[in-house]
């Protein structure tokens, strides 16, 4: 028996490399080439950064949240635009900005951020301006 041990590894091996190559990944090329991953939405995503009403209502939410997060210890102040937004389709967006942090001793710190949002309404800008509409995906550089 112990002569044959390489041998079943070997014959091992080249079962799973011949079941991976002749059976699973056919079913993920076909999972791949499916419409399941499709999501069909008129707010395409760009690797350029925009400016748009949703992008403008997305940096004001951000910002909302920060000044949330920092509490009352902290006064921020935020620029008029943020540094770059970007859209990543299906209304859901990354802004990138900067905020004045003053502390309790009148240190002035600036810090840069990153927010990932979301529009929840889709193509229904109306209720843009209302924080209930938007989703908080992620926020980082700003801590307490």
């Amino acid at each position: 028996m112990k002569k044959f041990r390489i041998f079943f590894l070997i014959a091992a091996l080249a079962v799973i490399l011949l079941t991976q190559y002749k059976l699973v990944m056919p079913f993920v090329y076909k999972v791949i080439a499916s419409d399941i991953f499709l999501v069909d939405s008129k707010d395409k995503a760009d690797q350029l950064p925009i400016s748009n009403k949703l992008t403008g209502f997305a940096f004001a939410h951000c910002n909302s949240q920060i000044k949330k997060t920092l509490g009352d210890e902290a006064n921020a102040s935020f620029p008029a635009k943020p540094i770059n937004s970007w859209s990543m389709g299906n209304y859901r967006y990354i802004i990138n900005g900067e905020v004045n942090v003053t502390d309790a001793n009148n240190t002035v710190n600036t810090k840069k951020y990153a927010c990932r949002i979301s529009y929840k309404n889709g193509e229904n800008e109306e209720g843009a301006d209302n924080f209930d509409n938007w989703d908080i995906e992620g926020l980082s550089g700003i801590t307490h």
